[in-house]
């Protein structure tokens, strides 16, 4: 073997030199050449003696077999053994040889300080400038370091290049081999900052991966003897999906596609090498014959240095004459060859003796069969005489035994199969793919060697090899990996773990992806049970990536799996085994992988030590929660948040918990919120409970920042801000209440006996979800009945002296709410609606008793209704603010028996008459009849107000009665409108006040606007034109400005037929009526009501008949009011009436009557548009007015 050394490749490669750039060949020449010369000057007239060979390792400046180049191995050789001579002074070598030597030694650091301070000096090397730009070079491996040799046999390595190697070492050339510093060029993934532009960033790769994709890309073939590199097999995979698709293996190509998911298939620069893409496969075939290919000279069993094999090498390097100078290439050449001719002599027979040992075990496993027919201990053995391609250096001690019981096989064989095992087993091969009979448990352990099996013999004399040949005809393979587990029965538990652990990564990836989740059982129980770490993190690490997107059942099963783990191998393993799979995939490009981080976070929770969950797990979650894009990956986070807050008892984290639920409040997506309000807030309200923070802490936070708000948002209130904050408040009312009882001086006398209260359905308002459940936060259902009947004793009978928790609510919460309500602008609908949803909570959760004795008070002293009120500005002041809204619908809305109702009525009676004497705004009524219209329950009421506001002895509240008709005409069904609503409008209609009558006008057009009755319409529109025509309205300028106002806004949307018959002929009168106004200021507000109304109704369809006869001329009317007091009007008006007069010149072919023509429609969509359009810029710059509506030329 020894004789392999001066003609070896280093590397394994077999003539390529991974560090020799192809354009600095001759440079690279050069440098050789000098560095020969120096070789031949050191070591002339020196003696070579032939141990020296063995002594020289990789690590030593020309070391024997360091050169990977063919053609210079004999220059290399000579310069060791130049060494040897008499150790003169060596000349100055050239700066490229030394970089060619550091590279090739793997003294990558100090190649790499040179090349920096080239760079530094301006002297760049194009030698390190090429190495160090090729990612390729850095691929991580788990290989030998330099000058080490396979295990026990130090220098083997550096004899033999390859030879000595274990299989899972890597080459020397071009690697960069592991070392346990983190801040080495090791710790760097080189292969991410490859110049491949198109790399997607969202193809994230984990630390943890590197090992993992080693172990996977572990190849059995004896043809390779070093694993394949990432990249390569980045490459390979491409060129074989493009064989695929070009022969039309599509469906094959779409499964190699899903299970290579980290690749691109499209792109070549995915693969990250800086090199064109190279030919088909089909190309390489054809051109395999035209390259030597040597691979058996990459493998070599043997690892040791035999004393022949050295005495052979010896004649050969003895044979070099004394003085090397006068050596020419020639001879160089010679002696490579006679090398080259040694190694494959060697390897010719290294083969044979391999196939003599095969022999040799299957005549022992005969006769093991023969004369002791012992399967289970048999099956035993078999693993370590299973000829296997990843036999490392230890073999050849096995091999040496075999051999040496060849010598003797004549010799009676009659030892036991213990001492026979004994004698062929080695100690321990810890990188054998097959593991030893030490690790899977002595044969006297398994239960089928309690009892001897034994077979009948045949009486004949033909001889054990005779036998051994006639069975090799049967066909079995034991020498493949599948073969070799075949051919033996597992005899144990620990066996039957081994074996799964070894078959599943091979089973796994030729299942199909839609089935994969039946193997779940099978790999969860492997990695539960199987001895080696290593081989557990493999089994997680495939359940993990088991299917590539994985569906919700999917990650259901999977997560019932981990948790079935957990519970089996407990805290210390989950965090060891299955957290750093979780963390690995907390980046991956797939929303589903990152779900399944995000939800097995929340179910491994109660199964991991407490500090992991209060921090690695908590950042992990909070990670996800800032940066996912995906709406359901946050969502999964926030479920999983609240899980931990619910085992989390670290306080130091409270404040974290509470930046959490802020951010959670504030997601935009509304299933995260959701998700928010359902499970991550009742947890921590829990756990703030217990800490004693939720009064003292988190709702008097929440509170306050809801006064901001308010007072920062005097211009602009955000109410989504307000609504975030006061829904979590309204979330955390039932643990308020839950602590209220829980902190109840009957507290204690609360026990289950005797038959418990039922709980009405009714009592507690519906939860978000069971964690706002009062009954849940207790306990259960009947502890809640029995505190719930001592509650409302202790508030009805004893007071709430000493009751801390609930004073804390009478005496600050309920007086800064009520502070807050009154400074909300009583406009909003949507504050007005989210602070009344809040009082009816909170009223309805903490009962009855307590909303009349201690939440009715508080409102009607700040209310103060009283006639004594009137002229007051601080009681008016108050009544024109959101307190009486809410209050209104708030609280008074809570419980609906009959003294609830009338209390309502009477309140709102009381402020409709108070704020129309006092001439206050109606703002705050409006907004009361508003929320309560939207719930049908309350029209009834809502109109017995309105019929007290109608019978009124004055004016002002009739009139004021007359507007909020208006208001509940759009909620309330036909039939109420025909029995209450409309007769009381009429009655409101003939009242001796004008402005009694005029206020009545806009709910009669909303009438219009909503109602279809025919009897309904006839009516209204007999009362509307009893005001347009009756002689005594002529004059009435206040009524003519509400009925166009009217009809603008209900013109639009009223049934077409009232609108032709009635609206636009009116409208037409009231033009010509204007044209005659004495008064500027009364015709100009006519004017401009009548602009208003043409400028909407312009928007409908109308018929030729009415544009001409009525719509037009009235346009034309109020063009000329317009030029003499708003010529900016004037202008808009006049490419109106151009634009009409045009539509009615497009209409020279009509359809019949009644029906719209698709020109006509396409005309009229097309005026709408422009008007529009035109109406905006109007509103936008008045200086622009008068080309607005020109037509572009």
């Amino acid at each position: 073997m020894a004789a392999m050394a001066p003609g070896g490749s280093g590397s394994g490669s077999g003539g390529v030199n991974p560090f020799l750039s192809d354009s600095d060949e001759d440079d690279d020449e050069v440098a050789v050449t000098e560095e020969r010369r120096a070789g031949l000057r050191l070591g002339a007239g020196g003696d070579l003696d032939p141990g020296s060979a063995g002594s020289l390792s990789p690590q030593d400046p020309l070391a024997l077999g360091s050169s990977t180049r063919p053609g210079l191995s004999g220059e290399a050789s000579v310069s060791a053994l130049a060494l040897g001579g008499t150790g003169e002074t060596p000349a100055r070598l050239s700066i490229d040889a030394i970089a060619a030597q550091l590279l090739r030694d793997q003294y990558l650091l100090t190649a790499l300080e040179l090349h920096t301070e080239l760079l530094e000096s301006g002297r760049e090397l194009p030698r390190l400038r090429d190495y160090f730009s090729n990612p390729g070079n850095f691929e991580r491996q788990s290989g030998t370091p330099p000058g080490m040799g396979a295990p026990g046999i130090p220098g083997a390595a550096g004899l033999g290049g390859a030879g000595g190697r274990e299989p899972s070492t890597t080459s020397g050339g071009g690697q960069l081999n592991r070392a346990g510093s983190i801040s080495t060029l090791d710790s760097l993934d080189f292969a991410r900052y490859s110049d491949d532009g198109n790399r997607e960033t969202d193809e994230r790769v984990a630390e943890h991966e590197v090992p993992l994709q080693e172990r996977k890309n572990y190849k059995s073939s004896p043809e390779i003897q070093e694993p394949i590199k990432p990249l390569e097999k980045r490459a390979l995979n491409f060129l074989v999906n493009e064989f695929l698709l070009k022969n039309n293996y599509k469906l094959t190509s779409i499964t190699f596609s899903d299970e290579n998911d980290d690749q691109d298939f499209e792109l070549w620069d995915d693969v990250g090498l800086n090199i064109p893409k190279p030919p088909d496969l089909l190309q390489l075939y054809r051109d395999f014959g035209n390259h030597q290919v040597t691979g058996k000279d990459l493998v070599d069993v043997a690892s040791g240095v035999e004393e022949d094999e050295l005495e052979a090498l010896t004649p050969v390097l003895g044979s070099l004459p004394p003085s090397l100078e006068t050596l020419q290439p020639v001879e160089n050449s010679l002696l490579i060859q006679k090398l080259e001719d040694k190694i494959s002599l060697l390897n010719s027979e290294k083969w044979s003796l391999m196939e003599q040992m095969r022999r040799l075990e299957s005549e022992m496993d005969f006769l093991k069969n023969e004369h002791f027919a012992n399967p289970a201990v048999f099956d035993s053995v078999q693993p370590s005489l299973d000829p296997s391609p990843h036999k490392d250096s230890e073999d050849s001690g096995q091999s040496q035994v075999v051999n040496s019981s060849d010598k003797g096989k004549n010799e009676d064989i009659c030892l036991s199969v213990t001492d026979k095992t004994d004698s062929i087993i080695p100690k321990e091969n810890p990188s054998d793919s097959f593991p030893r009979i030490e690790r899977e448990g002595t044969p006297s352990s398994s239960p089928a060697s309690k009892t001897t099996v034994h077979f009948d013999k045949p009486n004949r004399k033909l001889s054990p090899a005779f036998h051994q040949a006639l069975l090799s005809f049967c066909r079995m393979s034991a020498d493949s990996r599948l073969g070799s587990e075949v051919s033996r029965i597992a005899d144990s538990e620990k066996s039957v773990m081994l074996m799964l652990g070894r078959c599943l990564p091979h089973i796994v990836p030729n299942v199909l992806l839609a089935k994969r989740e039946e193997l779940i059982p099978l790999i969860l129980c492997t990695a539960c049970l199987h001895p080696e770490p290593k081989e557990r993190d493999q089994l997680l690490h495939i359940l993990f990536n088991l299917i590539k997107r994985p569906d919700d059942e999917q990650r259901q099963m999977i997560l019932t799996g981990c948790v079935a783990f957990a519970r089996h191998v407990g805290p210390t393993r989950v965090e060891a085994e299955l957290l750093p799979q979780c963390w690995e995939q907390i980046n991956h490009k797939y929303p589903e992988r990152r779900l399944l981080v995000a939800e097995s976070c929340g179910a491994l929770a109660p199964y991991l030590p407490k500090e992991i969950r209060s921090s690695l797990v908590l950042s992990m979650l909070q990670q996800m929660l800032m940066e996912d894009k995906a709406d359901l990956v946050r969502e999964a986070v926030i479920k999983s948040l609240g899980i931990i807050m619910g085992y989390i008892d670290d306080p130091d984290k409270y404040q974290q918990g509470f930046e959490l639920l802020l951010s959670a409040l504030g997601d935009p997506s509304e299933r995260v919120v959701s998700a928010t309000h359902q499970v991550f807030l009742p947890a921590y309200a829990a756990w703030t409970t217990e800490l004693g923070n939720l009064q003292s802490h988190l709702i008097p936070t929440l509170l306050n920042k809801i006064e901001k708000l308010l007072r920062e948002g005097e211009h602009g209130l955000d109410e989504h801000k307000l609504h975030m904050y006061l829904s979590a408040l309204q979330s955390l009312i039932p643990s308020l209440f839950a602590l209220v009882l829980q902190n109840a001086p009957f507290s204690s006398k609360a026990k289950l006996h005797g038959e418990v209260p039922q709980i009405e359905v009714t009592r507690f308002p519906r939860p978000m979800s069971p964690l706002q459940d009062v009954s849940t936060i207790i306990g259960s259902r009947e502890q809640l009945a029995v505190l719930l009947q001592l509650y409302d004793y202790q508030l009805e009978h004893e007071g709430t002296t000493g009751w801390e928790s609930l004073l804390w609510v009478v005496n600050q919460l309920l007086p800064q709410l009520i502070e807050i309500v009154g400074k909300i602008n009583v406009t909003s609908t949507a504050c007005v609606h989210e602070f009344s949803r809040f009082f009816w909570r909170l009223c309805r959760t903490f009962g009855k008793i307590f909303t009349n004795t201690k939440v009715k008070p508080q409102f009607q002293e700040i209310l103060r209704l009283s006639e004594e009120n009137i002229d007051s500005s601080a009681g008016n002041g108050v009544l024109t603010k959101a307190t009486v809204p809410i209050y209104a619908t708030g609280v008074l809305t809570c419980y609906i028996q009959e003294e609830d109702r009338k209390l309502l009525v009477g309140f709102l009676e009381d402020v409709m008459t108070l704020l129309s004497l006092s001439h206050a705004p109606l703002d705050s009524l409006k907004a009361s009849f508003v929320e309560l219209g939207a719930n049908p329950a309350y029209h009834e009421l809502l109109l017995t107000v309105l019929w007290y506001g109608v019978v009124h002895t004055s004016a002002l509240v009739r009139c004021t009665a007359a507007r909020m008709f208006e208001l509940l005409v759009k909620g309330v069904n036909e039939t109420l409108v025909a029995q209450r609503v409309v007769p009381a409008l009429i009655t409101l209609s003939s009242d001796p006040e004008i402005s009694v009558r005029i206020a009545t006008i806009p709910a009669f057009g909303t009438i219009m606007e909503t109602v279809i009755q025919r009897e309904l319409l006839e009516r209204v529109k007999m009362q509307l034109a009893s005001f347009l025509e009756d002689p005594q309205y002529q004059d009435q300028h206040s009524l003519h400005t509400e009925i166009i106002k009217t009809f603008g806004r209900v013109g639009p949307n009223a049934e077409p037929r009232f609108r032709d018959e009635f609206v636009i002929p009116h409208l037409h009168k009231l033009a010509l009526v204007n044209n005659l106004q004495i008064v500027d200021s009364k015709r100009l507000d006519i004017a401009t009501h009548l602009f208003e109304a043409y400028s909407a109704l312009s928007c409908c369809f109308i018929s030729e008949d009415l544009m001409v006869n009525h719509f037009l001329p009235g346009l034309r009317c109020l063009r000329t009011d317009m030029e003499h007091l708003s010529p900016e009007h004037e202008v808009i008006l006049s490419s109106m009436i151009k634009e009409c007069e045009q539509k009615v010149e497009n209409k020279t072919v009509q359809e019949p009557q009644g029906s719209m023509s698709i020109a006509a429609s396409l005309v009229s969509e097309d005026t709408k548009t422009k008007f529009l359009n035109k109406m905006g810029q109007l509103t936008t710059s008045g200086a622009m007015l008068a080309n607005v509506f020109q037509r572009k030329k």
